[in-house]
């Protein structure tokens, strides 16, 4: 998946491999095995539950030595799975079966975001985009790489819509938040995290931004979760079963204290700034933290629900080989039991 634009320059000076905890690692015990961890993208403030995990020790007490990767998106931290480069990565359930369809040997073992992120964002003067029905005949600004407008015109199906008259309007990421604050385009889409970020400059041209999330009027899509390769999956059940405890309770703590963890993330990511990290968290939480996860867990995701994805992703977005089984796109067995819950 893409990343909010204004979000890059918090961090595009961090290195081309950031490997977290590298001096600890130097002094670690020799029984620690080494597991190497890809993020989705280059690290931002919604990350800090990694690196807290690292930081207040979950992935040592597994037995585990966690150094973190970035990536530059959904295609590529697949690819770094895939290829070898990290034993785990952070990737998109959609993601993975457009992978596997092309032949991709990777499973999920996890599901963090329990709610897709993408937002579409107006001016409350413009389009001022509240409901699924505005979504009729309005321009996006968006890209024509972007699996978001497939996935807005899946969403409008679903609801009764006319998913043909949503117009995509080909802008960069970078250059989105201007379109729309000079209102070339009534509306721009990118992920909830670009909030904060967006509102600031909104405000700067006293305008008010409108925030519509189809993930909260009804679209029932997974998004980022611990995938894995079969192979590694079969040779290091333990490792991976370790580290997905580890880093649920890297999830409970960053949540559960964002100030901390914005701070865990600090020692190994210093051009990001910790106001920035925990507003990314309290937005983050709400993808997370879920009627699901609370009754079942941090990671837990549903076997029925992960068909009715593979569904959706081959109607709207598209599959270029053999949609995937639903049942090969995931593993059981490697949530923490007890489940860590928010």
């Amino acid at each position: 998946m893409r990343i909010f634009p204004v979000a890059i320059a918090l961090a595009v000076a961090s290195s081309a491999v950031i490997y977290a905890d590298a001096a600890s690692a130097q002094s670690a015990p020799a029984t620690l095995t080494k597991v190497v961890f890809s993020l989705d993208f280059i690290p931002l403030g919604r990350h800090a539950p990694w690196y807290a995990a690292i930081a207040e020790g979950y992935f040592k007490e597994e037995g585990l030595d966690v150094s973190i990767i970035p990536s530059q998106g959904g295609a590529q931290v697949i690819q770094n799975v895939a290829s070898g480069t990290a034993n785990l990565g952070f990737m998109g359930v959609p993601e993975v079966a457009i992978a596997r369809s092309t032949g991709a040997p990777i499973k999920m073992v996890a599901v963090n975001y329990q709610k897709q992120p993408i937002a579409v964002f107006s001016l409350e003067s413009g389009a001022n985009v509240t409901t699924p029905k505005q979504l009729e005949g309005l321009t996006l600004g968006s890209g024509s790489g972007s699996f978001t407008p497939k996935i807005l015109q899946g969403f409008m199906a679903g609801k009764g819509l006319d998913p043909t008259t949503l117009h995509v309007a080909d802008i960069t990421p970078p250059a989105r938040p201007s379109a729309l604050l000079t209102k070339q385009v009534p509306s721009i889409e990118t992920f909830i995290m670009g909030k904060p970020a967006l509102e600031a400059a909104a405000e700067g041209v006293h305008e008010k931004l409108q925030t519509f999330v189809p993930a909260n009027n009804g679209l029932q899509l997974y998004s980022n979760g611990i995938g894995v390769t079969e192979q590694y999956l079969s040779k290091n059940p333990q490792v991976v079963r370790g580290f997905v405890r580890a880093a649920m309770k890297g999830w409970k703590f960053a949540l559960d204290n964002p100030a901390k963890a914005a701070q865990d993330e600090l020692q190994y990511v210093q051009s990001l700034k910790p106001e920035g990290i925990a507003a990314e968290l309290n937005i983050v939480r709400d993808l997370v933290v879920t009627p699901d996860t609370q009754q079942h867990g941090f990671g837990w995701f549903d076997p029925a629900q992960i068909k009715a994805n593979v569904d959706f992703v081959t109607k709207y977005i598209g599959i270029t080989g053999t949609p995937p089984a639903p049942t090969d796109m995931y593993a059981t067995g490697f949530l923490p039991d007890p489940p860590i819950k928010p």
